[in-house]
């Protein structure tokens, strides 16, 4: 459980920032990508998405400790998105560029959360309730993606086609990058291969409807808004085909241990 905090605070936002720096900045002069920059670094930052959970289920990972780790990511979210977000925000200088309300930005991640403690509450009171209410989460989450393609791609459809590649890899870097660094650090440091795939998808996966409502909150009336969405947007689009073939592979690595244990007896 610790390892899982420690790669999703610690790994996630560090990707976010590496991808900034070299892909974003690297190809693209900073005063244009600036408001691009700090919606992939938000992407970045913001806890686990319950899509995790289903995606540990089909890939024969630790479906608890998943769950486990969803909740307590999400839960610390309040105090950790706007920490990380300050500490690379400075570091990147998006301050020069764009105003960043971190009080706001904390204050709007709380009332998202609140559900959360909610579910804990009805999970103490009742696991079968709090297992519905898990999978209803994990659902909704995947239903967001078609809701998010119907919604908001047609209407900035020419912003889509005008957007530089490396806006591109950023966004789909940035969860590829996370699920596979958490997963060989998990391997690394010897954690069972059942609890190594779940910490790599559950440190890849982030929340994506969170991202975009927090954004959406906080920045509804900034002119460039549609911008600071691009990343958050893509990566929510292309995060369920990289997570499903993720899970191909995991569920081919885990039928290859499986079939090892019969020849060691």
């Amino acid at each position: 459980l610790i390892i899982g905090w420690v790669t999703q605070f610690g790994i996630m936002p560090f990707v976010a920032y590496v991808l900034i720096v070299t892909v974003l900045f690297g190809f693209s002069p900073r005063e244009d990508v600036a408001l691009i920059a700090l919606g992939a670094l938000i992407m970045g930052s913001v806890p686990a998405g319950t899509t995790s959970n289903l995606f540990t289920y089909f890939s024969k990972g630790n479906l608890a400790l998943s769950v486990t780790m969803t909740v307590n990511s999400t839960l610390w979210a309040f105090v950790m998105t706007p920490a990380v977000l300050w500490l690379y925000a400075n570091l990147l200088q998006l301050d020069d560029s764009v105003t960043i309300e971190f009080g706001e930005l904390a204050v709007v991640i709380l009332g998202l959360i609140v559900p959360v403690g909610l579910g804990m509450v009805v999970r103490r009171l009742s696991a079968n309730a709090g297992a519905i209410l898990e999978l209803v989460g994990g659902v909704f989450g995947v239903l967001f993606i078609p809701f998010l393609i119907a919604i908001w791609v047609p209407r900035n459809w020419q912003l889509l086609l005008s957007t530089q590649w490396n806006t591109y890899v950023v966004a789909i870097g940035l969860g590829l990058v996370g699920i596979f660094t958490a997963y060989f650090i998990a391997k690394l440091i010897r954690l069972h291969p059942m609890n190594a795939r779940t910490v790599g998808l559950e440190t890849g996966i982030q929340n994506g409807p969170l991202a975009i409502a927090v954004i959406v909150a906080v920045y509804i009336d900034n002119p460039g808004v549609d911008e600071i969405l691009l990343v958050p947007a893509l990566y929510s689009l292309f995060i369920v085909i990289i997570s499903t073939l993720v899970t191909f592979w995991f569920r081919r690595a885990n039928l290859a241990e499986e079939q090892k244990i019969p020849n060691l007896l």
